[in-house]
């Protein structure tokens, strides 16, 4: 009995780190999944190692195994509660013979075909305890499948966001806005200031809420907000030595904005403790990439 009460506590605390796990990545504001963010970090040094040999899909294939890792989760946590119950808790089907199989094995077959919904019949739950609780592995099963559609639905309109920002930033650099801007309409130069600076907030919403997006390389220098980004310094900078104090505004919310994004990238992910410049050099050494200045 007191075996019994041990596996099954044991059980229901892997399932629940497993779905906390799933709450704090795809539903909680920041996006921090503590679980899912060592997988996605631990890839992404790995692929370092190699010298992002991996490029582009080194961030989809660390979210595959983040989604495995939950999948490993409930099918141990779930064969952890019917170990106990196996195999006199359940009814088989004729031509199955329980004493062929190890009680551990069986145990994870039964929480394998619950949890992918299959439901074969082979063996039914006798046990009161276990007929009511092995339909919630079917539902978690479900929210497993429904989860990972979501999350790689989500991680491509970010993406997508940061692409259109980099090559917005690509575009200013090569018109020479920054060596050019006094010469520039103060009212044209404000709206493009204040434009970028919106989307350089919306960049740093997209890193707080998704940060699986940080571990998404681009192979496209033109696509790579990591290159493009530090160019955004040099509009700041002419912003704010500009004579007219309308554009100097702009230049200051810019600045507020800059100051934002790296902030969001240095605490969560590259820890350097310097200021902006710095922060987008190691973000871009860390992509390898060279940054544009």
């Amino acid at each position: 009995m007191v075996s019994q009460v041990v596996m099954t506590v044991a059980g229901i605390v892997v399932i629940g780190l497993g779905l906390h796990d799933m709450f704090h990545t795809l539903l909680h504001p920041t996006g921090q999944g503590r679980l899912s963010r060592m997988v996605l970090a631990g890839m992404w040094r790995v692929s370092k190692a190699t010298g992002h040999r991996l490029g582009s899909t080194v961030g989809p294939l660390a979210m595959v195994v983040v989604i495995l890792v939950w999948v490993l989760l409930q099918l141990l946590g779930w064969a952890l509660i019917y170990l106990p119950h196996v195999p006199e808790g359940f009814m088989y089907s004729s031509g199955v013979d329980p004493s062929d199989y190890p009680d551990v094995v069986e145990a994870l077959y039964l929480s394998a075909v619950t949890l992918s919904t299959l439901g074969y019949g082979d063996m039914v739950a006798t046990d009161l305890w276990i007929r009511t609780a092995s339909p919630l592995q079917a539902l978690a099963g479900f929210a497993l499948l429904t989860a990972a559609l979501t999350w790689f639905t989500q991680i491509y309109p970010p993406l997508s966001r940061r692409r259109a920002l980099a090559l917005e930033l690509k575009g200013l650099a090569d018109s020479d806005w920054a060596d050019s801007a006094d010469d520039a309409d103060p009212a044209v130069l404000t709206r493009v200031v204040d434009t970028l600076a919106a989307e350089v907030i919306k960049a740093r919403i997209d890193f707080a809420q998704h940060t699986e997006g940080f571990y998404f390389q681009e192979r496209d220098p033109d696509l790579a907000l990591v290159r493009q980004l530090p160019y955004a310094l040099c509009l700041r900078d002419a912003a704010l030595a500009s004579s007219e104090a309308v554009v100097r505004r702009s230049g200051r919310q810019l600045a507020l904005a800059i100051d934002q994004l790296t902030s969001e990238l240095d605490d969560n992910f590259l820890h350097t403790g310097g200021d902006a410049q710095e922060v987008l050099v190691a973000y871009a050494a860390d992509h390898h990439h060279e940054p544009r200045f």
